[in-house]
């Protein structure tokens, strides 16, 4: 072995080892090899100087010894991450937890992992891009500030459990105040008048030469009134209009419109799409051996390669025809703040893997997601669609409707990409000609409030906005699923009680933390720190300082929105009152001496009862039953705090040899009996 070549997962490094001859050695790191540590804040300030306190976690120690033992045989050492910001720092964290000099060793990057695109990665390296990584350490610094700080102070205010996070919280805020807006809706009342004139459906748009629009007509008895003026009177077709549409090809995909499609096509969450997307990125199965099938796949860029749009252009010419082809190659830019214009666009990297090819290849939702991409990528280099609309007034003295037709006159990227609705086509008809009314009819209509959001509109809002960037969409609305600050029903997202207590208690006391345009702009500070050199702790310093001294008021200053509602009642066991509290699992009563006293009251208020396990204790013979803690599921007696007695869930799964009781407590030298005490050395294995 000449070569080292170091990645991140461990399917990323199988597939390029195919590629590499062998002189070459590929190995993962399995993602960040140092972090900040998990159980201290980790960062030291010192005047207006931040020291991060690296750590190589437990379970990444043995792979750090890997790649320092294989990185002492090897002449050289590639880093070979993600081309992104992320990328960039898990490369310095390589080279730092394996004791070498960052910008020493070679630096190479690709968007596709085939055989072509890592070759030429590897002949044309480059060093390590530290403005990058310092971009992504201050996001990383700051995140940690900003959830260190507020998570105890919500814990102390609210309740325990709780988090904040500037990206999280600023896209709370956004689902909580369309709640609002749903909450405080008042439907409108208004009607439609419809009529058939020669059995073509057409609507009022204009009433005693007063144009109509959708909440002009407020009552019944407004829209009698003028049905009975309508019916009346005599109708001739006015006019009739044709005009040339046309429906332009689309952009190929990005991070967000490719989960935004994904979820209404498909129906896959974003966090099932990026699991397909990174599989088709780092590997899969074809006819030509194991290779990336798509390009990387968190991007906010819209660019193609010359060579990816010269392929997709000879494919349309020979399997389409020159009709679906441009005359000039198409280019597209995105709007979305802060997109990174160097980056490509999602495509697949080989289209003579077509979707029909890969059908052998991929598992169901894979394939789909490939065909998804696949098609996109082609319709965005093809003709656009051409349609012709065709409008027909007809008119009384005091009326005028409107019928609206539209033909498909050619499909352009509509041959690949999706489908065409029906045309929906009028019947030949002469102007000034007499046009007989077959049917009219009013409707009465409510306006409805605006929707909840889906994933897939609340990430389109996320990047409207700025918030966050294509890597932490997904990650964002599961961390609010996982914190119980949303619910996802039916596809729509609905906040839960505690989620509008903690955003109203961030908006009054840390407004700029849930604010999205500050949200963005420190995206913008991070961007420029990435790519126009700004100094990090700087960045860092200014948001810093006035921070803190809002977190230490906050400490002082709010007011406590624990419910400590008293019960009217007195603790059974101490004689002190009983009050109603908020836990992890919702209200319960308990006692207000707590924690001297952990009595709770085991009613219909209270949470519910925990599962028998069905067995007794062996210290006081009070049922077992199963109870979960920050540890995960275990065993504990019902007549705790009395008893204190708990086990591992897994004790369940083992007897003892002597007494046959269906326990075991498990340590590292013994296995040991706690009803008779008979202890089975080695014998009983830890299931």
């Amino acid at each position: 072995m000449k070569y080292l070549v170091v990645v991140e997962s461990p399917a990323k490094a199988k597939t390029i080892k195919t590629f590499l001859g062998k002189d070459y050695e590929v190995i993962a790191s399995y993602g960040h090899l140092r972090d900040l540590p998990k159980s201290s804040f980790g960062i030291k300030v010192e005047d207006k100087n931040f020291i991060p306190e690296y750590r190589v976690p437990k379970d990444s120690s043995k792979i750090v010894k890997q790649i320092k033992d294989l990185a002492k045989k090897a002449e050289t050492i590639y880093l070979a991450t993600d081309e992104d910001r992320e990328g960039e720092a898990i490369a310095y964290h390589i080279a730092c937890a394996i004791k070498k000099d960052p910008e020493s060793l070679p630096r190479i990057v690709f968007h596709e992992i085939t055989k072509s695109a890592i070759q030429n990665a590897i002949e044309n390296p480059r060093t390590l891009d530290m403005d990058k990584v310092n971009a992504q350490q201050a996001r990383r610094l700051l995140d940690r500030i900003v959830g260190y700080s507020l998570s105890p102070l919500l814990a102390s205010k609210i309740q325990k459990g709780l988090s904040a996070g500037r990206v999280q919280s600023s896209a709370l805020k956004i689902i909580i105040d369309r709640e609002k807006e749903i909450t405080s809706f008042k439907p409108i009342e208004y009607w439609l008048i419809t009529a058939n004139f020669e059995n073509v459906e057409s609507t009022l748009v204009e009433y005693k030469n007063k144009a109509i629009k959708k909440l002009d007509i407020s009552s019944g008895d407004q829209a009698k009134e003028i049905e009975n003026t309508i019916l009346k009177e005599n109708f001739k077709v006015e006019s009739i209009v044709f005009k040339d549409k046309t429906s332009r090809s689309p952009a190929p995909y990005m991070t967000s419109s490719l989960q935004q499609s994904a979820s209404s096509s498909l129906g896959f969450s974003p966090k099932k799409t990026m699991v397909l997307a990174q599989k088709l990125y780092e590997g899969v199965k074809t006819p030509s051996g194991t290779m990336g099938v798509i390009t990387y796949m968190r991007t906010d860029s819209l660019n193609l390669s010359s060579e990816s749009i010269s392929k997709a252009r000879e494919l349309i010419d020979n399997n389409y025809g020159s009709k679906y082809l441009p005359t000039k190659p198409k280019y597209y830019t995105t709007k979305a703040k802060g997109a990174q214009e160097a980056h490509e666009a999602i495509r697949p990297t080989v289209l003579d893997f077509t979707p029909e090819i890969a059908l052998k290849f991929l598992e169901k939702d894979a394939w789909k997601l490939y065909n998804l991409i696949y098609t996109r990528f082609l319709a965005s280099q093809m003709n656009d669609a051409k349609f012709q609309s065709q409008n027909i007034i007809f008119s009384s003295p005091n009326a005028k409707f409107k019928a609206n037709g539209r033909k498909l006159v050619f499909d352009g990227f509509y041959k690949v990409y999706s489908s065409v609705t029906e045309d929906k086509l009028l019947p030949d008809l002469e102007e000034n000609k007499k046009a007989s009314m077959d049917k009219l009819e009013l409707k009465q209509n409510f306006t409805e409030p605006p929707p909840r959001f889906s994933e897939a509109a609340l990430i389109k809002t996320l990047e409207s906005e700025g918030i966050g960037r294509p890597s932490t969409y997904a990650p964002t609305i599961s961390t609010l699923e996982a914190r119980k600050y949303i619910e996802i029903d039916k596809k729509r997202i609905l906040p839960t009680e505690i989620a509008s207590t903690v955003i109203g208690m961030l908006e009054e006391h840390f407004s700029q933390i849930v604010n999205s345009s500050f949200t963005s702009n420190i995206e913008e500070q991070f961007d420029k720190i990435a790519y126009e050199k700004e100094d990090w702790k700087k960045v860092l310093y200014e948001f810093y300082a006035p921070f803190k001294e809002q977190v230490q008021d906050g400490k002082k200053n709010i007011v406590s929105l624990k419910k400590l509602i008293p019960t009217g009642e007195d603790c059974p066991e101490c004689k002190e009152p009983l009050i109603t509290r908020t836990g992890r699992f919702g209200e319960f009563v308990g006692c207000s001496a707590y924690p001297k006293c952990k009595y709770i009251k085991k009613d219909k208020k209270s949470r519910p009862e925990p599962e028998k396990a069905g067995i007794d204790c062996p210290k006081c013979e009070k049922p077992l039953v199963k109870r979960i803690s920050k540890r995960g599921p275990f065993l504990g007696c019902s007549g705790f705090p009395k008893c204190k007695f708990i086990a591992p869930l897994k004790a369940l799964e083992l007897s003892c040899k002597k007494c046959n009781y269906p326990m075991i407590i498990t340590t590292k030298e013994k296995q040991e009996c706690p009803k008779c005490g008979d202890i089975n050395k080695n014998e009983v294995k830890d299931k």
